[in-house]
C-alpha cells in the first residue's frame, strides 16, 4: 500500500514514544491506529500513553528543566538549536509534507503552506532567546530594584488535527525560546509529524527531556496531562467544550493556560467592495483546509444591494469545487479528517435546512472516483439561515457556509457580534474610515481587512469570549512562557 510506503521513507517505526530523549512503547504496550482520510486505510499504528507513561514524560521534562542545562543555556546557543531546527524542517519538507496529507487528508498544496510556517515560527523564535529581559525600575528608598523574566518549567502542549506540525511549532517554538521544557501531544487522528519533530529536535542538539511526545486521545492522554502535578502551564487549542475542561483542571491546581478555541466568524461584505476580491475572499475563507479551520469566514454578511451580485460569483466557484485525490497538486478540496466529522457536518447541514436555511448549494457527504472509502463532503452554501439558528451559532468544521445580509454599517456590526465566538472576522470596502470602525466594533481577536486568513509568527493570534484567551505567536507568546520576577537590592 501506498501509505506504507510512506511511512516505510521515515526516519522510524511511528509507533512509539518519544520520552527522556528516548523511543519507547507505551507502558502497557496498547497502540491505536491513524487513518489516511481519503482512503480510510490505516497508515501506522502509535503507541497509546497511559497515565504512567504520561507520568514519564513529566518527570523527564521535570528533571530537564531542574537541571537547568536548556534553561540556563547562553542564549545565542539556544537560538542556535532553534535554527537547525526550522533547517531540518526544510530540509526534509517534501517527505513531511506528504506524511501530512496521508494523516491529514489536506490538499498538498495546503500542506505545503503549512510546512513554510512551522519553519518560519522555528526561525522567527530563534531570534527571540536573547531579547528575553526585564527591566531597572525607579523605586522608593535606598535600594536597586530590577526585573527578569524566568520560563515557566514544563508545559503541556496539547495540539488539534488541523494543523497538526504548523500548532506544534506554534507552541514548542516559544516555549523553547523562552527556556521551558515541553511535554507535546499531538491530537489522535494526526499523529505522525509531531514523532517527527521530536525526532528532528532530537538531532538538532534539544537535550534529553526538553521536548516530549506522547501520542493518545484527548481524554487518557491528555487528560493525564492537564492533570499532572508536575505540569506547570498548559498551552491547549481544540474545542469549546474541551478547553473549558482544561480550565476547570488547571484551575485546580493554579497553573497558567492558554486556550485558543472555536470559531464562528464573520466575513463582512459591504456594498463598495471589490466584490471579485471579496468573492475569493469568501471562497477561501470557508473552504480552505476543507473549512476545518477554527477561523473559517463560516458565516457571510452581505450588504443586501450586492447580495444578488456576489452570491451568484460565490456559487459558481463552489460549484466547480470538486473533492479530489489530496496528492494531485491541482486539487483544493480534500477530505474531511475522519468518518466521525464527515457525519458531524453533513447532521449540521441537515439541521440547518430543517430550521429554514435555504440551499444555494446543498452539498453534504459525497463520493470520489478511486477513493470509496475516503470521508468526502461537498461545498454547501445555505442562505436565509435564522442568525439564532445552530448552523450560525456552532462551529460546524467544514465546507458548510452560512449567508445573512444586512442593510448598513449598524445592522452588520450587530450580526457579527451574534455569537458566543470571537476568533477572527473580516471586513471588505474601499472606505478606509469604515474599515477601520467595524474592525474596532466587531469583538474579535483578529479582524481581516481585504484579504481573508493571513497569519504570520509575528503577529499575536487568539480569541475572545467562547474562543479563549492567551495569545499564540508575535512577542505575546514569550510573555506567556515566562513569568516576571522582581528583585530587590537594599544599598544602604
Amino acid at each position: 500500500m501506498a501509505a506504507t510506503a510512506e511511512i516505510a521513507s521515515g526516519r522510524k517505526a511511528p509507533g512509539l514514544l518519544f520520552v527522556g530523549g528516548e523511543w519507547r512503547e507505551a507502558t502497557d504496550g496498547r497502540v491505536f491506529s491513524t487513518e489516511h482520510p481519503a482512503t480510510g486505510e490505516s497508515i501506522a499504528e502509535v503507541a497509546f500513553a497511559g497515565e504512567r507513561d504520561v507520568d514519564a514524560a513529566v518527570r523527564s521534562a521535570s528533571d530537564a528543566f531542574a537541571a537547568g542545562g536548556w534553561a540556563r543555556m547562553e542564549a545565542l546557543d539556544r537560538s542556535a538549536i532553534l535554527w537547525r531546527i526550522a533547517d531540518a524542517l526544510e530540509a526534509d519538507a517534501e517527505r513531511l509534507i506528504r506524511l501530512e496529507v496521508l494523516d491529514v487528508g489536506k490538499p498538498i498544496r495546503e500542506a505545503r503552506i503549512d510546512l513554510k510556517e512551522a519553519v518560519d515560527a522555528f526561525r522567527y523564535y530563534a531570534g527571540w532567546p536573547a531579547r528575553i529581559h526585564g527591566d531597572t525600575l525607579p523605586v522608593r528608598g535606598d535600594v536597586f530594584n530590577y526585573t527578569m523574566r524566568e520560563p515557566l518549567g514544563v508545559v503541556g502542549a496539547i495540539v488539534p488535527w488541523n494543523f497538526p506540525l504548523l500548532q506544534a511549532a506554534w507552541k514548542v517554538a516559544p516555549a523553547l525560546a523562552a527556556g521551558n521544557t515541553v511535554v507535546l501531544k499531538p491530537a489522535e487522528q494526526t499523529p505522525l509529524t509531531a514523532l517527527e519533530l521530536a525526532a528532528i529536535a532530537n538531532a538538532s542538539g534539544v537535550p534529553a527531556g526538553v521536548l516530549n511526545v506522547v501520542t493518545g486521545d484527548g481524554a487518557t492522554t491528555g487528560g493525564a496531562i492537564v492533570r499532572h502535578p508536575g505540569i506547570d502551564a498548559v498551552a491547549f487549542t481544540g474545542s469549546t467544550a474541551v478547553g473549558r475542561n482544561v480550565m476547570r483542571e488547571a484551575a485546580l491546581r493554579t497553573v497558567p493556560v492558554s486556550l485558543e478555541l472555536g470559531g464562528k466568524s464573520p466575513n463582512v461584505i459591504f456594498e463598495d467592495a471589490d466584490l471579485r476580491a471579496a468573492v475569493r475572499g469568501a471562497y477561501n475563507g470557508i473552504f480552505y483546509n476543507a473549512g476545518q479551520c477554527c477561523t473559517a469566514g463560516s458565516r457571510l454578511l452581505v450588504q443586501e444591494s450586492v447580495r444578488d451580485e456576489l452570491l451568484e460569483a460565490l456559487i459558481e466557484r463552489a460549484r466547480a469545487l470538486t473533492p479530489a485525490d489530496p496528492f494531485d497538486a491541482a486539487t483544493r478540496l480534500g477530505p474531511l479528517v475522519s468518518a466521525e466529522q464527515r457525519d458531524r457536518v453533513v447532521r449540521y447541514i441537515e439541521r440547518g435546512i430543517a430550521e429554514g436555511g435555504r440551499p444555494l448549494l446543498r452539498g453534504g457527504a459525497t463520493k470520489v472516483d478511486g477513493f470509496p472509502g475516503g470521508y468526502w463532503v461537498a461545498p454547501s452554501l445555505l442562505d436565509n439561515v435564522d442568525p439564532d439558528a445552530a448552523i450560525a451559532q456552532e462551529e460546524v468544521f467544514g465546507p458548510v457556509l452560512a449567508v445573512f445580509t444586512f442593510r448598513d454599517e449598524a445592522e452588520a456590526v450587530a450580526l457579527a457580534n451574534r455569537t458566543t465566538y470571537g476568533l477572527a472576522a473580516g471586513v471588505w470596502t474601499r472606505d478606509g474610515a469604515r474599515a477601520h470602525r467595524v474592525a474596532r466594533a466587531i469583538r474579535a481577536g483578529t479582524v481581516w481587512i481585504n484579504t481573508y486568513h493571513p497569519l504570520d509568527a509575528a503577529s499575536p493570534f487568539g480569541g475572545m469570549k467562547d474562543s479563549g484567551f492567551g495569545r499564540e505567536l508575535g512577542a505575546e507568546a514569550i510573555g506567556f512562557y515566562t513569568q516576571v520576577k522582581s528583585i530587590w537590592y537594599g544599598l544602604s
